[in-house]
């Protein structure tokens, strides 16, 4: 049966309810189930804007809704497909079953294109299949994963995270359409050559977003609409940040930030990483080690450089709030025997992210003992709508508009805290998070690659996996510079792999130096956050003099690239595009562009070419046709369409600049 509601589109047959309906531009969202009713969980969409010229019509073989670029269709038998506006066939549901007959695919084999699998305790096994409709098509986007390709076509991909895997599932098709796959389940997702699937192994219903459009960037744009854009960079997100595993003590991290100033060098922010804590769960700093925060805090100010702290979800059974927060109901619970759920540095649980309650709880100790020091640290809160006011000091909601509480702010400036508005003097928000998911960019989601290895096949999977992030709609990335895992500073081979990364992280959203170096260094004490020994040094000086030469040059670059990435940072925030693009995300129209893996585009401006195999001095680098390009380290111009051998020592990397556009700031 088919009917229609405003401008959706109603399918029912036995168990199952099948909604199509506008949702935002030349787009619409797909929702089914088999309970009795549709969940009300919009997951990472917004509310769509106006549909605009969106109808709904029929025909003998069922309904169409079209809205902008995007027709639609349903048929009388339940079978979906997507058309252009020009008629080409974007999207096929996988459908054989002899439900109609009259289908050229009607098939005996009885496969389903939304299969809905009962699960013991109530929600579905759910598989949705797609036809493969052209070898050729190229599938980008999906997240981050630790993988060396560019084009996921043919590939398995988890749908869950992992410490240095990100499933952020909106796809991105070279034949004109994106698909968010808007479901936080975990499961798969299979784009075969023979036929795509996802799959999320307990749900409810099914649901996904498919949007039609002219370029990649079109695309893009109309999925930051529904989904959110980043907040601006903060200024102190534009230049150089120094971290290593771990700062031990107050007079060390003063000692480096110290030095970054004595040498002149360019430095935004250092980060102090975890344990810095007496117990985990105790958000506040060691007074064994940390013994004036807020002296070091104005030094560290008065240089010009903004401090970042880690805070972890991790609660040690002997730590000062695991009572309380036990009682309160506010740590995740285990099925029987001891509660712990992490064995690192003691036995801990974690707190229970999906109680509110337990979230203010956590983010009113990070603000007393952080975020009211000045310190860069924020937290997600999830306000309750009928309440009006929140008071930070007593980490409760009140009602009315018209309160006298001394630290209290509307719920709008609660809920909304990370979406980029400078409300009470507060500037945007920077969350440097491992995992997010559709739609996390809105709430200042700057995500780094993970404890990754320190190797060239390292580097080459953080370069596909900040380019597919981007076009996820994550356009705030980076990677340690370096790798996380091991690498001796000492070590020639792998100063090699360091200035290489280094290059490259000039030309990354953020240029952020970290890593677990080794030798090991020995404990500094024998209490509290002590006990989980740093790694060696990893400052640009930590590496030689040669190496140091290097560092400086590309700090200095990074520096002068300011209001350049500025504006690219102003792009993100307005329209969601990458900072890292693609070079077919610029040049659409040139079909090498999208063969293209290994190079990159920082911004409209800048072409990108990493050096990612150890004693390398040349490589190959393609130039888009449609544009002239200047090598930046010859000078020479080449019109693009054409493929160029560059020479580089180890202190260079390819880069070219693009002649057609304004200076713009590089």
């Amino acid at each position: 049966m088919l009917r229609q509601t405003g401008n959706r589109i109603v399918y029912h047959y036995d168990a199952e309810e099948v909604w199509i309906e506008p949702w935002g531009d030349h787009a619409v969202r797909v929702r089914a189930t088999k309970q009795a009713e549709m969940t009300p969980q919009d997951w990472a969409l917004r509310a769509p804007q106006e549909p605009g010229a969106a109808a709904v019509t029929w025909n003998e073989n069922g309904a169409e809704l079209v809205n902008g670029k995007l027709k639609a269709c349903i048929t009388k038998g339940g079978k979906i497909t997507m058309y252009r506006e020009d008629g080409r066939l974007l999207m096929e549901e996988y459908w054989r079953n002899r439900r109609d007959v009259t289908d050229p695919k009607c098939s005996a084999i009885e496969v389903e294109a939304r299969e809905f699998r009962p699960n013991v305790g109530g929600d579905y096994h759910l598989t949705m299949r797609l036809e493969s409709l052209d070898r050729k098509e190229k599938i980008y986007g999906m997240g981050q994963y630790q993988q060396p390709y560019l084009n996921l076509k043919g590939l398995d991909l988890e749908l869950a995270h992992r410490n240095s895997q990100a499933s952020v599932p909106f796809a991105v098709s070279s034949l004109g359409y994106g698909l968010l796959w808007n479901n936080p389940g975990i499961g798969r997702a299979v784009l075969g050559q023979n036929i795509m699937s996802f799959e999320a192994y307990g749900t409810k219903q099914l649901d996904y977003w498919f949007v039609a459009g002219d370029t990649p960037a079109e695309i893009e744009e109309a999925y930051a609409k529904v989904t959110g854009t980043v907040p601006m960079m903060p200024e102190y997100g534009l230049g150089f940040w120094q971290c290593k595993l771990r700062y031990q003590t107050q007079e060390e991290l003063l000692s480096v930030a110290r030095e970054y100033k004595r040498r002149k060098l360019p430095i935004d922010l250092i980060v102090i990483d975890f344990f810095h804590w007496p117990k985990q769960g105790e958000w506040k700093f060691d007074p064994a080690y940390w013994p004036n925060p807020d002296g070091m805090i104005r030094e560290l100010k008065e240089m010009g450089i903004e401090l970042m702290v880690s805070i972890w979800p991790t609660v040690d059974r002997e730590s000062e709030n695991y009572g309380e927060m036990l009682e309160m109901g506010y740590l995740i619970r285990t099925e029987r025997g001891f509660r712990v759920g992490l064995d690192f540095e003691g036995a801990t649980i974690h707190y229970d992210a999906t109680n509110p309650d337990a979230r203010r709880y956590v983010w009113g100790k990070a603000k007393k003992n952080y975020y009211e020091k000045g310190i860069r640290v924020f937290w997600l809160d999830e306000a309750e709508p009928e309440y009006s006011a929140y008071d930070f000091d007593n980490y409760r909601y009140y009602q009315g508009t018209d309160l006298e509480i001394g630290n209290s702010y509307p719920v709008d400036y609660a809920r909304t805290f990370y979406e980029g508005m400078e409300r009470e003097g507060q500037e945007n928000i920077v969350n440097l998070l491992r995992c997010a998911w559709a739609g996390s960019q809105k709430y200042g989601a700057l995500v780094w690659s993970g404890d990754i290895a320190s190797s060239f096949g390292s580097m080459r999977n953080q370069l596909a996996a900040g380019l597919n992030m981007g076009l996820a709609g994550i356009p705030w990335w980076t990677t340690d510079i370096g790798g996380f895992h091991g690498g001796n500073p000492d070590d020639p081979k792998f100063r090699e792999l360091f200035v290489r990364w280094f290059q490259w992280g000039t030309f990354c959203p953020v240029m952020r130096l970290h890593g677990d170096r080794e030798p090991r260094q020995p404990q500094v004490g024998t209490t509290g956050g002590a006990h989980c020994c740093s790694g060696a040094a990893n400052e640009v000086w930590s590496y030689g003099e040669e190496v140091y030469q290097i560092c400086e040059t590309y700090m200095q670059m990074r520096e002068q690239m300011r209001d350049y990435t500025r504006r690219l940072m102003q792009q993100a925030h307005e329209k969601g595009t990458p900072v890292m693009r693609t070079l077919f995300y610029e040049f659409p129209q040139d079909e090498r562009c999208w063969d293209v893996e290994d190079a990159y585009l920082y911004g409209d401006r800048l072409l990108v070419a990493p050096i990612l195999a150890a004693g390398v001095t040349g490589r190959s680098v393609y130039l888009p046709e449609g544009s002239d390009w200047r090598d930046c380290l010859t000078g020479r111009v080449y019109r693009g369409g054409r493929t160029v051998e560059t020479e580089v020592t180890l202190a260079e990397i390819p880069l070219f600049v693009r002649m057609d556009l304004p200076e713009g700031g590089a």
